[in-house]
């Protein structure tokens, strides 16, 4: 079985200034995944030069095949030790993942990276090396299905010093909460965002240093079929319905009212309507056999692309993004926490109602929606695919 590695890094910058002095590179070259994180010494610009520079090289190098030792010695040589602190200008974690789910670990100079298995932290054996000097601690792990290894950078264990915390947030503390969080939340992006939300709070909103988390789980590849608008040709209904029962998709979501309407005639299956689900700002939802899920089209798609946007944020208050029981809540948990894999199946037709007469002729609000979603999945890790009829 392969497996499916849900990617999501996110960041704060450190109060006043405009970049991040920490990076995350990732990298495939067909038979592994690479991933740094690095933070730059210091803040903003110098910062951010140093840490990009730094995990540019090294996932440029282990991408096409160089030893670890190599990599660390350009890195070492392209950026020197800073005079006055005796310091490398930059730090890094190295995650290299092959097709297998074998996991290299090297980590130098950030925190310990925080590693998930059936619920509980596992740690990790290390081996330490020396490289030019540096100090290098190795770690091999086989991946298995619902692991979670989890990077950050050290303004998370600083946070709330000088603040809400008098010596910040202990290496201990954090490996409980995001235990805890990977328990609850399915989704890389939630994990990250709800970390994060809880670091600028210890920072009384005006962090300290530069906060990175990267988190990645490894998941059972999910596929998830979205249909949505009637094709540009009748005679395309047939086609179009005939990849609605096709596959082997984890879910199927019809959006759009006469997206349903041609499924039941082409299926001939009774299409029901939950009129309880109606409410000041969404139609309904409705039920037919062999599907998981059908909304309303344009508005619900809306809402459900405001909610993955906010969870898309650096950070967020866990709070808002409560799921309730209506067309745009549940298309939002389908995509963000129910899938790795989405298949966008969209309809060319254009309905009038979504022709606004003060927008020009060519702009159409559904295919406005429907791109902005598509990016916006991407950006949470998801692997999206869109085809027209």
């Amino acid at each position: 079985m392969t497996l499916h590695l849900d990617i999501n890094h996110k960041f704060l910058n450190k109060f006043g200034e405009e970049l991040c002095g920490d990076h995350v590179e990732i990298a495939n070259n067909g038979k592994e995944t690479i991933i740094v994180l690095s933070d730059g010494l210091g803040s903003g610009v110098k910062a951010n030069i140093l840490s990009t520079l730094t995990s540019k090289i090294a996932s440029t190098m282990l991408k096409n095949g160089a030893s670890l030792r190599d990599t660390v010695e350009t890195i070492l040589n392209t950026l020197p030790q800073c005079q006055v602190r005796k310091m490398a200008y930059s730090t890094f974690t190295i995650l290299k993942i092959d097709d297998n789910m074998n996991l290299y670990l090297a980590e130098c100079d950030n925190p310990p990276a925080f590693f998930y298995r059936h619920g509980r932290n596992i740690p990790l054996d290390k081996k330490e090396i020396e490289i030019s000097g540096k100090k290098i601690l190795e770690s091999h792990i086989r991946l298995e299905e619902g692991d979670t290894i989890t990077i950050v950078s050290d303004g998370a264990i600083h946070a709330g010093v000088g603040e809400m915390l008098n010596l910040g947030w202990a290496w201990k503390e954090i490996n409980d909460y995001l235990r805890n969080l990977n328990n609850v939340n399915n989704a890389s992006s939630l994990v990250n965002g709800n970390f994060l939300g809880v670091c600028s709070n210890l920072y009384n909103s005006k962090p300290g240093d530069d906060t990175t988390i990267l988190t990645v789980k490894v998941k059972k590849p999910h596929i998830v079929d979205v249909f949505t608008g009637p094709p540009l040709e009748r005679d395309l209904d047939k086609e179009f319905v005939h990849k609605m029962t096709d596959g082997n998709s984890f879910r199927k979501i019809l959006c759009g009212g006469t997206t349903a309407l041609i499924a039941s005639r082409e299926l001939k299956r009774n299409l029901e309507v939950d009129k309880d689900t109606i409410s000041e700002h969404l139609p309904p939802i409705a039920y037919m056999e062999g599907f998981d899920l059908i909304t309303e089209g344009v508005l619900t798609m809306g809402k459900a692309l405001e909610k993955i946007k906010y969870i898309n944020k650096d950070s967020f208050d866990e709070h808002n993004i409560q799921y309730e029981y209506n067309g745009a809540d549940l298309l939002t948990k389908m995509l963000v926490e129910n899938s790795t894999h989405i298949n966008f199946h969209v309809g060319k037709a254009v309905n009038p109602a979504h022709q606004n007469p003060d927008f020009p002729i060519n702009y159409n609000i559904k295919f406005k929606i429907l791109d902005a979603m598509f990016q916006e999945l991407k950006k949470c890790g998801k692997s999206v695919s869109v085809y027209y009829y």
